[in-house]
């Protein structure tokens, strides 16, 4: 018996967003989604990287008892990767991305996660998710604190605890299973099952036989409710090749910012074809004037260009026969560069008190939640967690008073990893909610001193 895969991706911007920073592929062998998050397209960059990383191993055959550990080491170079990117453009700093990703070899199936993107399983007349969601709301409700319905309307329900940002180690779950005949897989962004209830989703997948009438209708679903965000839906039918008809999806599909983006993990290597392409969208002699080899001076019909008189036509003085005119080398250089300098030295000059001025606006307008200097208590910060040259871009301004051992685990491991807040009001409301569960929390685990 061969088992293969018969499958279809689709994304979609959805209804308010103006950009798609989630990223899907389907292949033979990989199936994979991610949810960029960050702004200034920091989104579909990092997305894009872990899809354009993690494909890889979908041109390969894989040994069963290896698949989890191509599956880490893709993932971990995705993080990589993007340390390097946020290396390179700074203003990258806070992009991140989901990653829940299947890896098959036969009927043998790898699964990885980070994230809040979600991966389902339909197996006869059960249906369930098999990943976990690495979010605050999600360790609410597994330690009893909140119910599912309560997720929908708590104002933490976007924060994620577990991403790919090119910052923080990798920490992916990670299972093996046995994928069986019949069975359909699903795995989406959160623009999705954050929209579709678990019973609709299951409705669609057991009615629509075909997996691109299914990925579809789903994307449509969303729409229907808002589409407050990017959608990304992968179904996967697994098929047994010698009974099956219709027969297994054959070429590999891309979509979403990884489509759009065609983003690369590594530069291309250095080929013929490469200095080519480079040249016809504009290098340095790309654009290069021809050389002529006669120039007639004005004024003076037919007369040889002189290679040593080197001088403009604007500075020309016409005359009855050609001369040269005795100025030396040294005047005449400075006469011609010197107002170019100077226009270089201004506009370098005002990009840089630009710069300084939107930047430091920028700074002054950012506020998170962290712990306080000495590590004990819960502060507000105005400002981004960085320093540069060994200038701190943040400022305390509010000590809650509010004790980090006092905080239930997840709210204290938010605050360690500090919490990002629109203003400074916004980040006021958040402590408030944190010190009432403080007031509630029954556990003396001791708190982590923030480095």
């Amino acid at each position: 018996m061969t088992i293969a895969l018969r499958y279809a991706a689709y994304s979609d911007v959805g209804c308010l967003r103006e950009g798609n920073e989630d990223s899907g592929y389907a292949g033979q062998h990989l199936l994979a989604v991610a949810d960029g998050m960050g702004g200034y397209a920091g989104g579909e960059v990092a997305s894009s990287i872990a899809i354009s990383s993690i494909r890889r191993l979908d041109a390969e055959d894989h040994q069963p008892d290896e698949m989890a550990e191509h599956l880490q080491r893709a993932v971990e170079q995705a993080n990589a990767s993007l340390s390097r990117r946020i290396m390179e453009e700074p203003q990258l700093e806070n992009m991140g991305t989901t990653l829940t990703a299947m890896l098959w070899s036969g009927a043998r199936v790898a699964l990885i996660h980070i994230g809040d993107s979600r991966a389902y399983l339909m197996r006869g007349p059960r249906f369930e998710q098999i990943t976990h969601d690495h979010t605050l709301v999600q360790t609410l409700v597994d330690e009893g604190k909140i119910t599912e319905e309560e997720v929908a309307t708590h104002p933490q329900r976007s924060l994620i605890l577990r991403a790919l940002d090119g910052k923080s180690p990798v920490d992916p779950d990670i299972s093996i299973s046995e994928a069986k005949v019949g069975d359909r897989y699903m795995l989406c962004s959160d623009g999705l099952s954050g929209v579709v209830s678990k019973k609709t989703i299951h409705e669609t997948l057991a009615t629509e036989t075909d997996p691109r009438a299914a990925a579809k209708k789903l994307i449509d679903l969303a729409n229907r409710g808002g589409g407050p965000d990017n959608i990304t839906a992968v179904v996967a039918d697994v098929i047994e090749t010698d009974t099956d008809r219709e027969g297994p999806t054959a070429a590999a599909q891309v979509v979403g910012a990884a489509d759009q983006r065609a983003a690369t993990v590594e530069p291309e290597p250095d080929t013929p074809a490469r200095r080519a392409q480079e040249l016809r969208v504009g290098g340095d002699t790309a654009e290069m004037d021809p050389v002529r080899d006669d120039v007639p001076e004005p004024g003076y019909a037919g007369a040889p260009y002189d290679a040593q008189y080197d001088q403009s036509y604007d500075d020309y003085e016409p005359a009855p026969t050609p001369r040269r005119r005795p100025e030396p080398e040294p005047e005449y250089r400075q006469r011609r560069w010197w107002p170019i300098v100077l226009v270089f030295v201004v506009i370098v000059g005002a990009v840089a008190a630009g710069g300084y001025y939107f930047g430091r606006q920028y700074v002054e307008s950012q506020y998170y939640i962290g712990p306080s200097r000495d590590g004990e208590t819960v502060s507000v910060y105005q400002g981004i967690n960085t320093d540069i040259a060994g200038i701190d871009l943040s400022e305390q301004v509010e000590d809650t008073g509010i004790r980090l051992d006092d905080l239930p685990e997840a709210d204290r491991q938010s605050v360690e990893n500090t919490l990002p807040a629109d203003d400074l009001q916004s980040a006021q409301d958040v402590v408030a909610d944190m010190g009432e569960r403080a007031g509630q929390s029954d556990t003396g685990s001791p708190a982590t001193e923030s480095e």
